[in-house]
């Protein structure tokens, strides 16, 4: 029979998990307060929850090049919604390839995998190849294919592959469906924790990458919205700085340096907050799968 916890034992739970919910929020609130503050207010108050002399200045100075930013946001959402199926997919058909018991070389593509995780090939020689052979330069598939296949993934869904239960496939197999079929038609459908969690690391890795661009990306045009914001906050702070140098005096008060990075935090990681509610639910859900009714 199930009990009702006491009275002060739910109260207990419930406070601490209103206090975990504080810890995860207020340090939001406090990026969206500093973004609307006056750097004056925050070098004299320091950071809170509320704004501190109320200003649009610092997304004013973010967005006075709407069109630049537009184009960024238009090549971010491209290069991660992008990304985001063909890694999820390659990755998918690749663990469940590893996961079947009956395939001849699965330990030798098991090794292939776990090698690059241990040994990188370094930089220079993976600008070597990007660049000269396989072509990609200045193109927009730069920052997409060399992040398509990450062993990392590979491992953590054919972990969950090997959980689902060898007598469903087999079933198919006996009548008459192909690799194809039992992929697409049994094991993604039972794999959707697994994969909406390997789609959120996904995602989030293309939305966030600068590295890609900062490396191979010369035309300003295909400057996605995390490099775009890092050349606005440098070329900042390259004016204060030469502003120091020459005499005229242009200091971190002048600009809105400190409000400014807060408000990039919230233009870059806005769509990510908008999306992560919608994946919440598989990760609280455990990445297993009923078994087999008898």
């Amino acid at each position: 029979m199930n009990k009702k916890l006491p009275v002060y034992q739910r109260v207990i739970i419930y406070g601490v998990l209103i206090l975990i919910c504080l810890i995860c929020i207020i340090p939001i609130i406090t990026v969206i307060s500093i973004s609307f503050s006056t750097d004056m207010a925050i070098i004299k108050d320091g950071y809170g929850i509320l704004p501190k002399g109320f200003t649009l200045e610092a997304y004013k100075y973010v967005l006075k090049d709407m069109e630049s930013i537009l184009r960024s946001y238009g090549i971010s959402i491209f290069v991660t919604v992008t990304g985001c199926v063909l890694g999820l997919s390659f990755n998918a058909m690749i663990a469940y390839v590893l996961s079947r018991k009956d395939y001849k070389y699965k330990k030798q593509l098991t090794v292939f995998l776990i090698i690059p995780m241990v040994l990188n090939g370094g930089l220079v020689p993976t600008y070597i190849w990007i660049t000269k052979y396989l072509h990609l330069k200045n193109t927009i598939w730069v920052m997409i294919l060399p992040m398509l296949i990450v062993p990392w993934f590979i491992i953590l869904l054919r972990t969950f592959f090997s959980q689902i239960p060898s007598s469903l496939i087999e079933a198919a197999t006996v009548d008459g469906a192909s690799e194809l079929t039992i992929f697409v038609k049994i094991v993604l459908p039972l794999a959707k924790p697994a994969l909406a969690t390997v789609g959120m690391f996904i995602t989030l890795n293309y939305w966030n990458d600068w590295f890609q661009p900062l490396m191979y990306i010369d035309n300003s045009e295909l400057y996605n919205l995390q490099y775009r914001l890092y050349i606005l906050m440098r070329d900042v702070q390259e004016m204060i700085k030469n502003s120091s140098i020459s005499g005229m005096g242009i200091s971190i008060a002048d600009l809105p340096t400190e409000s400014m990075r807060m408000a990039m935090c919230v233009i870059a990681a806005g769509p990510m907050l908008v999306i992560f509610p919608f994946f919440q639910k598989y990760f609280v859900k455990g990445l297993t799968v009923g078994g087999v009714k008898g």
